[in-house]
């Protein structure tokens, strides 16, 4: 990689840090995990810098990192299987750009689709069609994992008495 090329990654870290750690955390729900999937996706990225053309690299290092994340999900399955979990170990809520501590457990509560559906839906603003290419599925998955993500966040907002219980 030459002089250029490095600095121009550079700027594209500086400038992108801060957005994919926060969408990082979204698909995750857990900062620890948020860090390591935004680390290995700007790897990635630096690793194809200098040969590779990229009309839109921010949009496509969020492309890597649901990707990374979907790959990361199978491994912990993977992993889960083998061993036996230990229920005293929770990851801690953590507070990330005003993000409220009930909002970082209910999403910590949802299957990683459903976040991955979520978080690429409100954080990236991208419509079920684009949810789908990013994810890899069919829309109608998309739309059956926005459903109930939704529906799990509304469940979670009830019990804590922030929304009312639903009539009839």
């Amino acid at each position: 990689m030459d002089d250029r090329t490095r600095t121009e990654f550079a700027d594209f870290v500086a400038a992108q840090v801060r957005p994919l750690l926060g969408f990082a955390h979204a698909l995750t729900a857990d900062p620890h995990d948020a860090w390591d999937l935004t680390q290995e996706t700007l790897a990635r990225m630096g690793e194809r810098w200098g040969r590779t053309s990229y009309d839109a690299p921010a949009a496509y290092a969020r492309t890597v990192m649901v990707r990374l994340n979907i790959d990361r999900v199978r491994r912990l399955r993977r992993e889960l299987l083998r061993s036996t979990p230990d229920p005293e170990v929770a990851a801690p809520a953590a507070d990330l750009d005003g993000v409220e501590a009930w909002l970082v457990e209910a999403l910590a509560t949802l299957s990683p689709r459903q976040r991955t559906a979520l978080a690429l839906r409100h954080v990236e603003d991208l419509d079920v069609r684009g949810i789908a290419e990013r994810m890899g599925c069919s829309e109608g998955t998309v739309k059956s994992q926005l459903s109930r993500g939704t529906e799990r966040l509304r469940e979670h907002a009830r019990e804590l008495g922030m929304l009312a219980a639903r009539e009839g």
